[in-house]
């Protein structure tokens, strides 16, 4: 009876060590299948929205192209400068005929978006031309630091780290300093030894691009008006974004008529009417992934071609 009920006792524990091994190949597996299914789902919303962005990219691109046909200004009442609300792409694909699959896999899309343009800023590489300091371009930038009440010593940083960056390292008056990294976009300023606070105010009113660009005066704040137009306070950066907003400037000559300055020599290569370059911001909801991109693109004629492109952090993306 003993040697009986012991090997009953072994044979339960055999089941249900068998059982507990069953339940766990069992559980490994379904989460195996799981997880592969996950990360394919994943894998493909990267794909769609990889697609659907350089569709938008495109887009607006051909909304510049189309742009440049209609005159040779650039101003915040043209299409380009209307930004796209959160627009369900469900909709638009139902208004074209689409398939029960296609409206079921981006029922919850929405693409949303805005076209800036970029010299509309203060082009910060303006600052050195054939390795010295250009003098009306530091005078813009320091009176655009006392505008936004920016400390005076961080300007004398960023031109002297400007310079280094820009200076070949095998040139013969280079000098033994580190040269730091040339930025890309305003975020990176920081590389140039400026603070994260004053990068902050910062960002929204400076640029740096391929080449020296003017700034357009149809499309610039009033901050910015102020700053490089000298002679001009505050109150008649105000009256001149009044002006234009009723008619946009066709000639510089406009723009001295507008704001009251002396003459012509005031407003000279360094301002202009239009623009070329101009950054293509765009956000895609699709699924539980949230993509947002930013394109610099270039515009000669009816070329418009981007130059880089980079996915943004949403503390990042916040800023327009």
């Amino acid at each position: 009876m003993t040697t009986t009920r012991r090997q009953r006792g072994a044979a339960i524990l055999t089941a249900m060590l068998l059982v507990t091994l069953v339940a766990a190949l069992s559980a490994a597996a379904l989460w195996q299948q799981w997880r592969t299914l996950e990360v394919e789902t994943a894998e493909r919303q990267r794909t769609q929205a990889s697609w659907i962005l350089q569709g938008a990219v495109d887009w607006a691109r051909l909304i510049l192209r189309e742009d440049a046909r209609t005159g040779a200004t650039d101003h915040l009442a043209e299409p380009w400068a209307v930004p796209l609300q959160d627009a369900k792409l469900s909709a638009f694909l139902a208004s074209q005929g689409g398939g029960d699959a296609a409206l079921e896999a981006l029922q919850e899309a929405s693409l949303s978006g805005q076209i800036n343009d970029l010299q509309a800023r203060l082009n910060l590489l303006n600052l050195v031309q054939e390795g010295r300091p250009h003098s009306a371009t530091l005078q813009a930038v320091t009176r655009l630091f006392d505008a936004l009440h920016l400390p005076p010593t961080e300007l004398q940083v960023l031109v002297h780290n400007l310079q280094l960056a820009l200076e070949p390292p095998d040139t013969p008056t280079a000098t033994n300093q580190p040269h730091p990294l040339l930025p890309r976009s305003a975020e990176q300023l920081g590389w140039l030894g400026l603070s994260p606070a004053t990068v902050r105010v910062l960002r929204p009113y400076v640029v740096l691009l391929p080449e020296r660009t003017p700034v357009n005066l149809n499309t610039a704040p009033a901050v910015l008006l102020q700053a490089c137009l000298p002679g001009l306070d505050a109150g008649g950066a105000q009256r001149l974004v009044a002006a234009r907003a009723l008619n946009h400037f066709q000639t510089l000559a406009e723009v001295v008529q507008a704001s009251g300055l002396a003459n012509l020599a005031t407003v000279d290569t360094q301002h202009s009417v239009n623009s070329r370059y101009f950054e293509v911001r765009v956000r895609l909801r699709l699924g539980t992934l949230d993509t947002q991109e930013r394109t610099v693109v270039q515009r000669d004629g009816l070329l418009v071609k981007p130059l880089w492109k980079e996915r943004l952090a949403p503390e990042v993306a916040s800023v327009q």
